[in-house]
């Protein structure tokens, strides 16, 4: 049996719906079990608790303390190209200087990405990512760092653009991707094992291509806000020809990524993915 954990979020149960339906089989594995925990949840379950799980979902910034356990897969990746997570607020802010902002888990890439673009200098309240919008609207923090479906929806709740983390980014690594989400395996599959799994996830993947509104409807499911029409967006923006494959530039930026933090000691040590 291979466990696999991915998230309630909408691309990531549109890209696992041809695996976790049976439609794709996993070479060597007789079925699949199927878990569902928020980004944060299984960063920590992995991170804190050694969770010992054969394949998972993860921050990349999760990943620069697993590496000595985990594969990166080139497949599965979430990588925003002229899009990314975005810090709102009730009203226009100039400085992130001394304010509350609420950030959506400690090991996410997105707070990450926050501490590299302004080097800090505001008071960060840890919140489930789907809490932050409201949070910021009932005045409890400053400012949010939003995530998923919510960077597309903010203004419709009255809330403002005050960083954008996508542009930061392609101004300090113009022509690459930004790192945000990745899937790992286990090493302890060995290197053949886990490079069928990312087979597996690449037909996953292509599968959901092929059956859009099938696999939409399932990813619905999981939806926390927005229409139909808005989701279809979201996951398309998600779910790519970069999420089949990363690509060159995509392993390029995850180690810009890791020597960025590493240079300003916001990791333990250098990392050097490996993947498969």
């Amino acid at each position: 049996m291979l466990r696999i954990a991915h998230t309630p979020d909408p691309d990531d149960a549109y890209m696992f719906y041809g695996l976790v339906s049976g439609a794709v089989r996993v070479q060597g594995f007789d079925r699949v079990e199927d878990i569902v925990e928020d980004i944060e949840t299984l960063n920590r379950r992995i991170v804190e608790e050694g969770w010992d799980i054969e394949v998972s979902a993860a921050s990349a910034h999760a990943y620069a303390y697993m590496a000595d356990r985990y594969y990166v897969m080139v497949a599965g990746a979430s990588m925003g190209e002229g899009y990314g997570p975005v810090v709102v607020s009730r009203r226009h802010m100039s400085s992130l200087e001394g304010a509350r902002v609420a950030v959506p888990g400690r090991y996410t890439t997105a707070r990450l990405l926050l501490r590299l673009a302004t080097g800090g200098g505001y008071r960060e309240v840890f919140a489930r990512f789907d809490r932050i919008p409201d949070m910021v609207l009932r005045g409890e923090v400053d400012a949010g760092l939003l995530i998923h479906e919510a960077q597309l929806t903010y203004h419709e709740m009255g809330l403002v653009k005050v960083l954008d983390l996508w542009e930061w980014w392609s101004s300090v690594a113009p022509g690459l991707p930004m790192p945000l989400g990745v899937d790992v395996v286990s090493k302890r599959l060995g290197a053949e094992a886990a490079r069928a799994v990312r087979e597996a996830l690449q037909e996953s993947i292509r599968y959901a291509w092929s059956h859009h509104e099938e696999a939409l409807r399932y990813a619905s499911r999981f939806a926390r806000s927005g229409s139909m029409e808005q989701l279809s967006r979201f996951v398309r923006m998600y779910v790519n020809e970069r999420t089949l494959d990363m690509g060159p530039e995509g392993r390029r930026a995850h180690r810009l990524l890791y020597e960025m933090a590493w240079d300003e000691k916001l990791i333990p040590e250098l990392v050097e993915p490996e993947f498969v």
